[in-house]
């Protein structure tokens, strides 16, 4: 049918029923649309409100504020599959008079009409807008099953499916009732009121299966097997919202199996999936339904965007944030009004670091839909992190404002004050946190931070002790002890904020650093050429600066805990040597799979931030994989040879050679990896490439003397490999003369004043401002065992033993 024949048609069906002639359909008024054009169905009011709910709900961006629903929601409706207009028109009894089609329109009608008579089985009970219900009077029952029953396109079609579904609802009733008898009694008890209904029948479980298998046998006997469809999908859709996932999957794949180009059953199996926890199925399922999507009928097109929706969902609760982001932006394109898929947009791209495009995201969500309050505080949150602060304050206020237990909002409030200085309010949202959540152990522990900023140390330090008791970390306990020794040692306001010697650890634990935890008064930064190194072994202070900075990046990444020889593996197995960042992605999930969703997740945003964004400066959004992945050798868990190694292979597998890499490659990878992860301070800036080919070459050799190069190349990696040995290395409880946390890792003794430093504070030049020296010498000790064995050396060399002489008797 033409498109200008199909829109006078919707427009004549809207004159009719706008009878106030206001070009809006009232609820009023599309309820009377409802009924006429399905004349044979005797719809409760129940029923009416559940369609009128849903359309109004679906079509919100057509609403013109009261008056309804305008003519270019209606043939939305009809464009997205929610009804048939040439079936309504035929049921209105209505002509196009005087604008009526050419033969030519008339025959492409009939023609539409015949394949709908086809498509949908049996004519008679063929049911048109709004609603796919029965053509017999609804009971009392059907008016508590879902709003879906008769939703367009994916309600229930056949009567035969209704007496099943009825016959279900008994049983379910049933089966509600003996949970409800058992909950009451497990109250009394001290029952876990938040089982599932299938841990919760117990023994009675087998037997409510049993009953299941026999009405999905009544299913399998229907007379064709577009009924038999119908019957299995409706019992799917009515015991997944019972809660009956495990059965509701059943029914769903026995649907499948019926119909394997269709999207529906794909599409709820892998909700079903979703819901057990199933995320790895759940995905595969939600990819299914979008192959079957591009071979089955258009009707069920307005479905698309919310599979794109649905497996970026079950990506995220994998961790796989980059991956979910390409499909919220599939959905975002399909349905540009779709405000949940731009708000789901922009977080994801907040979790991966992506600010300025999260914002943009989050601020089109909130277009679209201005009472979003969780889009309000996911730009909030885009906005502090770009340092917007009023503006983000504003949000997060309008947040809470629209939700008030908004418990994220509360949270990241407290986290802006805190930030700012403004540490008894950043303490107050802490505490509102605490009250919906009390197990929120990172609450507790920013609350201890803004109590000890506005000076209340004891409240502070029952907070540092809550947080302890619920993670038992190891940097809380000697924050704990570090504070009781401040206190009996007091050194002014500034010096009771904890120092930032765990800033890495505080970022994973939901903080951010908060400076320096010693005044002015009592440190000093010194220049570096004024720290010397009393031995070779000593450690200068601007490698050490460097490795911390990496190491702390290896042990956000978990890269750490990373076999190299998976590189290889990946290597064996990739396919292009450019890849989307999606791609990238899956490649990194491979790598890591070790680890839970929230780590990857935040090891995904690190990788972004540091390396992705260095490769792909132009922002073409794909990635050079063999340079990716030397960069990320040298992180990885294995001997530095090993390291090294692998290093050589990626590149000559990007290099496409046998066993040696352009020299122009190995330049080019040397640049980029002080750029990542020594930015500013290397000679890298002078290796300019500008694009002109080198026909040098280079072997394995040439490129270990390159990457040792303390200048040029890669040197501080000795530095790093001892701070992986020796990190948690605990000093007798010996304290830093400058932050006063418990020393752990390399301990810096400077030799004449003989105060001791933390490996931070040694890389930032600090030392106590009342020990003043025109030059200080360090000398490095990797743990307690070394200084001991010094103290005993020289013992030995100051008081030489001697044997006593035999005097005879």
């Amino acid at each position: 049918m033409s498109s200008s024949l199909r829109l006078q048609k919707v427009e004549k069906i809207f004159k009719r029923f706008d009878v106030n002639g206001d070009e809006c359909l009232s609820r009023q008024e599309m309820a009377n649309l409802v009924t006429a054009v399905n004349p044979r169905v005797k719809f409760s009011e129940e029923q009416i409100k559940a369609i009128l709910d849903e359309v109004f709900r679906t079509y919100a961006n057509f609403i013109d504020g009261d008056k309804g629903l305008r003519l270019d929601g209606l043939l939305r409706t009809y464009d997205d599959g929610a009804g048939d207009v040439d079936r309504d028109y035929r049921a209105l009894g209505m002509d196009l008079g005087s604008d009526s089609a050419s033969e030519e329109e008339e025959e492409e009608v009939r023609e539409e009409e015949s394949r709908d008579g086809v498509a949908s089985g049996r004519k008679e009970d063929a049911i048109s807008i709004m609603n796919e219900s029965p053509g017999f009077g609804p009971t009392k029952w059907q008016q508590s099953v879902g709003s879906w029953a008769v939703s367009p396109n994916n309600g229930i079609v056949y009567n035969d499916t209704w007496r099943l579904i009825e016959d279900l609802e008994i049983l379910l009733r049933r089966v509600a009732v003996k949970l409800e008898a058992k909950r009451k009694a497990a109250g009394k008890e001290g029952g876990n009121e938040e089982a599932k209904p299938v841990e919760e029948l117990g023994s009675e479980y087998p037997s409510f299966q049993k009953s299941i298998n026999e009405l999905r046998l009544k299913a399998d006997v229907s007379r064709n097997e577009e009924e038999a469809f119908d019957a299995h999908m409706a019992m799917g859709r009515t015991l997944f919202e019972h809660g009956f996932y495990e059965e509701a999957l059943i029914s769903f794949k026995k649907a499948r199996e019926l119909k394997p180009l269709d999207v529906r059953p794909h599409f709820r199996a892998g909700n079903a999936l979703y819901s057990m926890g199933k995320y790895a199925e759940a995905r595969n399922a939600f990819e299914h339904a979008l192959d079957a999507e591009r071979s089955s009928s258009p009707r069920f097109a307005s479905l698309l965007p919310q599979i794109h929706i649905n497996l970026g969902v079950t990506m995220e609760a994998d961790g796989m944030l980059l991956c979910a982001c390409d499909h919220y932006r599939h959905a975002a394109a399909l349905n540009p009004a779709h405000s949940r898929a731009l708000k789901l947009l922009g977080s994801a791209l907040l979790g991966v670091g992506d600010y300025d495009a999260a914002v943009k995201a989050l601020t089109d969500a909130i277009t679209m839909k201005p009472d979003y309050a969780d889009a309000h505080c996911d730009l909030g949150s885009a906005l502090h992190a770009l340092n917007d602060d009023d503006r983000a304050m504003g949000e997060f206020q309008r947040a809470l404002d629209l939700m008030p237990g908004h418990l994220d909002a509360l949270y990241n409030l407290g986290g802006l004050l805190r930030d700012s200085g403004k540490f008894e309010r950043a303490a107050e949202m802490y505490t509102k946190v605490l009250g919906i959540r009390p197990s929120h152990w990172q609450a507790h522990l920013n609350r201890a931070v803004a109590l000890l900023g506005s000076g209340d140390v004891d409240d502070a330090k029952k907070s540092l002790q809550e947080a302890f008791k619920l993670t038992n970390r190891v940097e809380l306990y000697d924050a704990i002890t570090r504070l009781k020794m401040l206190q009996k040692k007091p050194k002014g306001f500034a010096a009771l904020i904890p120092s930032p010697q765990r800033d890495s650890d505080r970022e994973a634990y939901g903080m951010s650093p908060i400076g320096s935890g010693a005044t002015e008064a009592t440190t000093v930064v010194v220049d570096s050429s004024r720290f010397q190194v009393s031995t070779s072994k000593t450690t200068p202070r601007q490698w050490m600066a460097h490795a911390l900075h990496i190491r702390a990046f290896q042990r956000h990444t978990r890269l750490n805990r990373c076999d190299v020889s998976m590189i290889s593996r990946e290597i064996e197995e990739a396919k292009q040597k450019s890849v989307s960042k999606a791609e990238l992605e899956k490649s990194l999930r491979r790598m890591l799979h070790f680890l839970g969703a929230e780590t990857f997740q935040e090891s995904i945003k690190a990788i972004n931030q540091r390396i992705i964004r260095v490769l792909d400066r132009m922002g073409s959004g794909r990635v050079d994989l063999g340079m990716l992945f030397a960069i990320l050798a040298p992180l990885c868990a294995g001997s530095v040879e090993k390291r090294k190694q692998i290093v050589f292979e990626a590149l000559v597998w990007r290099c496409a050679g046998t066993d040696r890499i352009a020299m122009t490659d190995g330049k080019v990878y040397l640049k980029l990896l002080r750029a990542v992860y020594i930015p500013l301070h290397g000679a890298s800036d002078l290796w300019e490439v500008h694009g002109e080919v080198d026909p040098a070459t280079m072997s394995y050799e040439q490129l270990l003397e390159m990457f040792d190069d303390p200048d040029w190349g890669f040197g501080v990696m000795a530095t790093l490999v001892k701070l992986e040995s020796g990190d948690r290395e605990r000093h007798g409880g010996l304290a830093c003369a400058v932050c006063s946390y418990a020393i752990v890792g390399s301990r810096f003794k400077e030799v004449t004043s003989e105060f001791n430093l933390c490996s931070l504070c040694y890389s930032e030049g600090k030392v106590p401002a009342n020990v003043k020296k025109e030059e200080y010498c360090f000398k490095e000790y990797d743990s307690e065992a070394d200084a001991v064995k010094e103290k005993l050396s020289f013992l030995v060399r100051a008081s030489p033993w001697k044997p006593r002489s035999i005097i005879s008797l």
